[in-house]
């Protein structure tokens, strides 16, 4: 997670107002934006963006992504991966639009 970081990160100067970041929930990994809240600067905002989750059974990762309606939907151009690195690949390239609009 930290390669895909150091590739999608903003710009040092503008991590405050607006960054890049990830946390686990129970067996997903999940990328959000973190910014600072627009009426209140002393809050911020976590937006959610893209999502594996790991399926023991199949030993693959499920890949999705948060559309506006606050649901994860199964990303289409590659809805399964091997790795966690396959993973970050597809959010980098986000060849849908999916993930950085």
């Amino acid at each position: 997670m930290a390669a895909f970081l150091e590739v999608k990160r903003p710009a040092p100067d503008i991590r405050l107002q607006v960054d890049l970041a990830w946390r686990i929930e129970k067996q997903s990994i999940i990328i959000y934006e973190d910014r600072l809240h627009w009426k209140d600067p002393s809050q911020r905002i976590h937006n959610d963006m893209a999502k594996a989750t790991y399926v023991k059974s199949a030993n693959k990762w499920k890949v999705y992504w948060l559309r506006s309606d606050g649901k994860w939907y199964s990303y289409t151009p590659a809805p399964e991966v091997e790795n966690l690195r396959n993973f970050t690949q597809l959010v980098i390239e986000d060849e849908a639009g999916a993930f950085f609009g």
